[in-house]
């Protein structure tokens, strides 16, 4: 049976794959595994009940999903603060800044409006690690709390939510954003309204679009997975900047006066080096995952700049954060992590730090950015295969070598196995288009060959 987590909590198509009854699961088992341990014998010598806080993302299904959610917790005697739509990171700074115990956040992200997720936030605002979602998994079925009387928890309103976060974010700015036109693309999402209020608080000029969630229209058109609208709108309005988010705000695109998209490498490259010069990223080390650009790595190394990498996932660059104490890391995707700041990749908080700069500095974003040179990069996406026997076979093993002698210090090989469908993941580098995409296409046909179910 596949495991029900995937690398970013539980999503499904709502109403089919991820009921109400499986949500009211969800939030049964996780009660009972969240406030077990010694800060639990802490809560009840306090003779408090365990404080959740429940937030969504506007897409309709959220309104029936926070209610089994909410209903699923309360039952097992944990009080929610029902904080209504905000980001995924205002969620996670929420659960620290009040101590909340844990926290639930009901959203899919990038996904289209149909598709829906629960994740969950462990005490301080963190992730959970895979070995709690498999207990919470496990609990699925079993006897559940049940408390009575006044055991059981309350349903409240966190009617102050949205301001404390954005309090919060203006309170990490170094300078102000006045003289800066920005355009917002706030996905028809959970930034909506938390953006547009904060960067104008800030003191930027602010043109918005994709603000107008009806429960259906999220990421669709709009936001940091359909980036020309915000590309038309710089142009159209003559802006220094725009910042694009996802559904549920935890990423940061941007583009540049020009109309060209400034990715999560450059991002973390322009902030890397600004923090560096600045005495504040912890020692001189920014984490990526495997999949960041050749260019940022080297970028990085002509400044004194060391990169640790992980696996692909907000998750692994989290881990890595937490147990080196680093500052900033993320990914190209715009997950942008500061931790002096956040628990989690914050959108908004990336787009104000990158406007922060531009500012600062009195340089355009394409002068920032232009820190780093881009290598052409190639993903092919190798389907129906048996993608368990990619570490085994010889043959693309000396396929890989070959194509690597052949790229030097000049590109480089991933191929990575999907962890959730038949594929393997072809990805090449190299320092003009027509060589990578020759030599993904080549190892491709190898992958193809050798691994055809």
């Amino acid at each position: 049976m596949p495991r029900l987590f995937g690398t970013d909590g539980v999503r499904g198509l709502a109403n089919r794959e991820l009921t109400a009854d499986l949500a009211l699961g969800l939030a049964q088992a996780a009660a009972a595994v969240l406030t077990q341990g010694r800060h639990a014998d802490e809560l009840r010598a306090a003779g408090r009940r365990p404080v959740a806080i429940v937030a969504r993302d506007p897409r309709v299904s959220g309104e029936f999903l926070t209610a089994a959610v909410s209903a699923g917790l309360a039952s097992s005697g944990v009080d929610v603060l029902d904080a209504g739509v905000i980001p995924t990171p205002a969620t996670a700074f929420l659960i620290d800044s009040i101590a909340a115990d844990f926290g639930v956040m009901i959203s899919a992200s990038h996904n289209p409006a149909p598709d829906n997720g629960i994740k969950f936030f462990s005490f301080g605002g963190t992730k959970l690690p895979d070995e709690v979602e498999d207990r919470i998994e496990s609990y699925l079925g079993k006897q559940k709390l049940a408390p009575t009387g006044d055991g059981v928890g309350r349903i409240r309103r966190f009617a102050d939510a949205e301001d404390r976060y954005v309090v919060h974010l203006l309170g990490t700015l170094p300078n102000r954003l006045e003289g800066l036109k920005v355009v917002l693309d706030c996905a028809h999402g959970a930034a909506a309204g938390v953006s547009p209020e904060t960067f104008r608080d800030a003191g930027a000029e602010v043109i918005v679009i994709g603000a107008d969630p009806d429960g259906m229209n999220i990421n669709d058109g709009v936001g940091s997975t359909h980036l020309e609208l915000l590309q038309q709108a710089v142009l159209e309005h003559g802006a220094d900047v725009g910042i694009a988010h996802d559904g549920d705000a935890d990423r940061c695109l941007a583009v540049d006066a020009d109309g060209n998209v400034i990715d999560g490498d450059r991002i973390m490259a322009i902030l890397a080096v600004s923090m560096h010069e600045r005495g504040m990223l912890t020692d001189d080390t920014l984490v990526v995952t495997v999949m960041s650009n050749l260019g940022l790595k080297r970028a990085m190394a002509e400044r004194g700049i060391r990169v640790v990498e992980t696996k692909v996932g907000d998750r692994y660059v989290l881990e890595a954060l937490a147990e080196g104490g680093f500052a900033l890391g993320g990914e190209q995707s715009g997950h942008v992590i500061m931790t002096e700041f956040a628990t989690t990749g914050d959108g908004v908080l990336t787009g104000l730090h990158l406007a922060a700069e531009m500012a600062r500095t009195g340089r355009t974003l394409a002068e920032l950015a232009s820190v780093m040179t881009v290598y052409p990069q190639v993903l092919v996406n190798v389907r129906d295969v048996d993608h368990h026997g990619l570490s085994d076979d010889s043959v693309i093993a000396d396929a890989v070598r070959e194509v690597e002698a052949e790229l030097g210090d000049t590109g480089r090989v991933l191929l990575r196995p999907s962890g959730t469908e038949p594929m393997v993941r072809v990805m090449v580098e190299a320092a003009d288009q027509a060589a990578a995409d020759a030599h993904a296409a080549r190892l491709a046909d190898v992958v193809r060959e050798r691994l055809a179910r």
